[in-house]
C-alpha cells in the first residue's frame, strides 16, 4: 500500500520543536519557527504508525481520536521494552528522578534517562522542572515510588489538566518558589526512604515557559479533537509545549490546540497561504448567505472541542 508522507509526531531534542515525517524508507524533518505558517490537508483514513521502527505489518486502520495512533498488536510490541511499562528493569544505563510543574498545585514526579538530557520534560510540556537524583534504574523507579507517596504528586497527569491551566500561569518567581519548595521536602526523605545509590542533586530549576512561547501568546480556548478525510488545520505557530502545537488561526476562531499525537498515522498534503486565504473566503461567502437563508455551509471542517473549562482535548512542509 502507497501512501504519501505521513507525520511521526513532535520531538525536542533542543529548544525548538520538530515534526518528524515518514514516506516509505525516506524520513525527514521540519523545524518549527514561531510566527510562521502552518498548514495541511487529511487525506484518506488514519493508519497505525507502527512500532518501535517498523510498519505495522497489516496498515491497519485506527481511531481518529485515539493519541496513540497504533493497532493493539503494535502498541504491545512498542511497550514489549519499556521503561514506563516496567518492562526494562535490566538496564545498566544511569537514570534520573525529576520534578515537573506544570501548573500550579499541579506537579509530578518521573524518570528519564539520564542521556537523555531534559529532552522527557519538553516532550511532556513540563513548564518549569529540577532534577532530585541520579543512579541505577531500580534505585530511581523506587525513589519515584517513595516520593509519591511521601509528597502526594502523581506519576502521570491527563493532557487535558495540563492545557486548562497553560493559559494562566503565575509569574517565573512564583513558579521558582512551588518547584523549590517542594525539592526541599524531597531531598529531605534522605535516610527515610531513599535509596542510597541514588545521588541527590542540586536545586537547579528550569523553566520553559519562554521557550514553549507560553509568556507572550494568548490562551488558546478550543483544541482539535480529531482529523477527518479533507479536513484542514492552517494557522500561525504561536506556542507550542509538549506535543501541543498552539495555533492562531483568525479573529473568530482565536489561539486553537492541535495535539500532534492525534496526526500520527495520518498522510498529510501541504496547505499553501494562497489555499487557506481562497478557504476563508470561501466561508466567509457562505456565513453570509446562510445569515441571509439562502445558502448552508458544506465545508467539511475539523471538529473542535472547548478547552477553557478543562475539556478533554483547532506548511507542515
Amino acid at each position: 500500500m502507497a501512501f504519501g508522507w505521513r507525520c511521526t509526531g513532535v520531538a525536542w531534542p533542543g529548544d525548538r520543536p520538530e515534526l518528524g515525517w515518514i514516506r516509505g524508507r525516506e524520513r525527514r524533518v521540519s523545524v518549527l519557527a514561531y510566527g510562521s505558517g502552518l498548514g495541511f490537508r487529511a487525506v484518506g483514513e488514519r493508519h497505525c504508525v507502527g512500532a518501535r521502527g517498523n510498519p505495522c505489518p497489516v496498515a491497519a486502520v485506527v481511531p481518529a481520536r485515539s493519541t496513540g495512533g497504533r493497532c493493539p498488536e503494535c502498541a504491545r510490541l512498542d511497550r514489549a521494552h519499556s521503561v514506563a511499562a516496567d518492562t526494562l528493569a535490566d538496564d545498566p544505563r544511569p537514570y534520573r528522578v525529576y520534578l515537573a510543574w506544570f501548573g500550579p498545585a499541579l506537579v509530578k514526579v518521573g524518570i528519564t534517562r539520564e542521556e537523555r538530557g531534559g529532552a522527557r520534560l519538553r516532550e511532556q510540556g513540563a513548564v518549569a522542572f529540577t532534577w532530585l537524583g541520579r543512579g541505577p534504574l531500580m534505585a530511581a523507579r523506587r525513589t519515584e515510588e517513595v516520593l509519591r507517596a511521601a509528597l502526594g504528586v502523581p506519576d502521570r497527569i491527563p493532557y487535558a489538566r495540563k492545557r486548562a491551566v497553560r493559559g494562566q500561569l503565575p509569574g517565573e518567581r512564583e513558579r521558582f518558589d512551588e518547584v523549590a519548595e517542594l525539592y526541599g521536602r524531597a531531598v529531605g526523605l534522605q535516610g527515610r526512604g531513599w535509596p542510597e545509590s541514588l545521588e541527590p542533586l542540586p536545586l537547579e530549576v528550569v523553566d520553559h515557559a519562554g521557550m514553549f512561547g507560553l509568556d507572550r501568546s494568548a490562551r488558546a480556548a478550543r483544541a482539535v479533537s480529531e482529523l477527518v478525510d479533507g479536513g484542514v488545520v492552517a494557522g500561525r505557530l504561536v506556542a507550542a509545549a509538549g506535543p501541543d502545537l498552539h495555533l492562531a488561526v483568525d479573529d473568530r476562531e482565536g489561539v486553537i490546540v492541535l495535539d500532534t499525537r492525534l496526526i500520527t498515522g495520518w498522510e498529510l498534503a501541504a496547505v499553501t497561504r494562497e489555499e487557506t486565504e481562497e478557504r476563508a473566503e470561501t466561508e466567509g461567502r457562505a456565513e453570509r448567505a446562510e445569515t441571509e437563508g439562502k445558502a448552508e455551509k458544506g465545508e467539511v471542517g475539523v471538529p473542535l472541542i472547548d478547552i477553557a473549562g478543562g475539556g478533554v482535548q483547532g506548511g507542515l512542509f
